[in-house]
């Protein structure tokens, strides 16, 4: 029997599985539903634009959205050992301190505000150029500095043409600015925390990892977690922690697996004949996303990386790969973006950019005339706007219904707007104009206010980062306590994305890793 059970193989599971079992007299057993990391795409840095469709997501769309046509979005989640960080575009930005201290002083989270989550961050770190106060060098997780195109130095070029700062480190405690991203990779390889992490723990007798495991629900007697329910050779089999139960299943399949377990809001679950053990109302609620809009330009010729998508091309790239690590394979093609402000009335920055020097490298985004072009997205980093995530059904092999609920509050839809204008503005500087023939989305026939917001709701996408659904805070509502202990239920812990009780102003793998390093120590306290 295991002392801990920790269900999810992602982000946060493969660091508290290693960070656990580093102690020999600790017995780890760690669940995954999706296969081991063996896709090469996975390790190659640019292999991302490979993973928002095929076998390793789970496959999911979101609910009609009201405010955005009635669309239903494509919403990548992984299943696969890594997770997120297995499958995302690497871009590591932690957020602002300001995040941090205000999910202390607001939400009551004592122990995480910035001076809290900094050493932890540093302690994931292997960072290859940055040091300081503010950075790691020794940690598992591979972060660097990489060799940007041309066309992404020209973006940074015309950003500070238009009037942003050149930053050089966005996790130095200030965002604003314009610069280049660095990467969760190493020798130009993905880190990610199956890399990093899980596979150096993986010869230790006390871990145990079980892939393309289907996980049921959460056993619970008397008030106590006591293991978990897989599917085994078709029948459901009790597997028992001894200590406790650890969920990393995501801001989606955590809400979800405690809803299965009869954890959650107690209508809902009755609704769908599960016996309700904890009444939680807040589980599954406070969904809170980036909603992107992409602004496409068709460039001059080919400046960019889409004649890579030539077969000749391609084949010159692998082998300057194979040969020195380097070129477009070694790229995560997200290379540069920024912070600015929309609304000047906040604090900190509330717009983040991300260039990429393609067109149609993602999922669902449009390619342009001449098959050369450039990508450059925004999103407002501070959503008012709430979602949910609720069980369709009692078959733990159902989607869960997804609801972003994207530009709910008009305040959301404002600063998209403000995003896309700055992006127009940007690629239409003296430094990148000589490579742009025209900004191809939104057309010249989007001028007006209103025009600009119908255009940002027929365009807008997920930036693949949900968080809130097991929200943490120190009132009696949340879902998960400080210590990320589950409210009324013993020896049952979430420790993912989920619980963070606001979005953090960034992409949001780093946070994640952050939360799961200091989870292990709250664990062995």
């Amino acid at each position: 029997m295991p002392d801990y059970i920790i269900i999810g193989g992602g982000s946060a599971g493969c660091v508290l599985a290693a960070r656990l079992s580093k102690n020999p007299d600790i017995s780890v057993l760690l669940i995954e539903a999706g296969p081991r990391d063996r896709n090469p795409y996975i390790h190659l840095p640019v292999g991302f634009f490979k993973m928002t469709a095929g076998r390793l997501i789970w496959g999911y769309r979101t609910e009609a959205g009201r405010q955005i046509g009635g669309r239903q979005l494509v919403y990548p989640q992984a299943r696969v050992l890594g997770g997120g960080s297995s499958i995302n575009a690497q871009v590591y930005t932690r957020g602002s301190p300001e995040d941090f201290n205000g999910w202390r002083d607001r939400e009551g989270c004592m122990g995480w505000g910035y001076a809290d989550v900094l050493p932890y961050f540093r302690k994931a770190e292997g960072n290859d150029t940055f040091g300081g106060d503010c950075h790691g060098s020794d940690g598992p997780l591979g972060v660097s500095s990489q060799t940007p195109h041309p066309l992404t130095r020209a973006f940074v070029q015309a950003g500070q043409d238009a009037g942003l700062p050149f930053n050089a480190d966005f996790n130095a405690g200030r965002q604003e600015g314009i610069g280049f991203y660095q990467t969760t990779t190493r020798n130009g390889r993905r880190s990610s925390t199956a890399t990093a992490y899980l596979h150096p723990a993986a010869s230790r007798p006390n871990l145990e990892v079980r892939t393309d495991t289907t996980i049921l629900r959460i056993m619970v007697q008397n008030g106590c977690a006591i293991g978990v329910e897989i599917l085994e050779n078709g029948r459901p089999t009790l597997v028992r922690a001894e200590r406790e139960v650890i969920l990393t299943a995501g801001a989606i399949g955590s809400p979800k697996l405690l809803m299965l377990s009869g954890l959650g809001p107690a209508d809902h679950l009755r609704a769908h004949g599960i016996d309700v053990l904890r009444d939680l109302p807040q589980v599954g609620q406070n969904l809170q996303d980036h909603t992107a809009v992409d602004v496409i330009g068709a460039l001059r010729g080919p400046f960019g990386i889409d004649r890579y998508k030539k077969r000749h091309w391609q084949v010159a790239a692998g082998l300057e790969y194979a040969l020195f690590r380097k070129g477009p394979v070694a790229s995560n093609i997200v290379e540069a973006g920024g912070y600015w402000w929309g609304d000047r009335n906040e604090t900190t920055p509330d717009i983040q950019m991300h260039f990429l020097p393609g067109a149609g490298i993602e999922e669902g985004i449009g390619t342009v005339p001449g098959g050369h072009g450039c990508t450059l997205n925004s999103y407002h980093l501070r959503p008012r706007s709430r979602g949910s995530v609720t069980l369709a059904s009692a078959d733990p092999g159902a989607a869960p219904r997804i609801d972003p609920n994207s530009f709910a509050d008009p305040y959301d839809l404002d600063r998209a707007v403000d995003g896309i204008r700055m992006c127009q503005e940007i690629l239409s500087q003296p430094s990148f104009r000589r490579y742009l023939r025209d900004i191809h989305l939104p057309g010249l026939q989007v001028r007006t206010q209103s025009e600009y917001q119908e255009f940002a709701r027929q365009h807008a996408r997920t930036s693949y980062h949900p968080v809130g659904t097991c929200r943490m805070g120190g009132s009696d509502d949340a879902v998960v306590d400080p210590q990320l202990r589950l409210r009324g239920i013993d020896r049952l812990r979430v420790c993912d994305s989920s619980v963070m009780p606001r979005l953090v102003s960034a992409n949001t793998n780093a946070a994640t890793i952050m939360i799961a390093e200091r989870a292990a120590d709250l664990l062995m306290e």
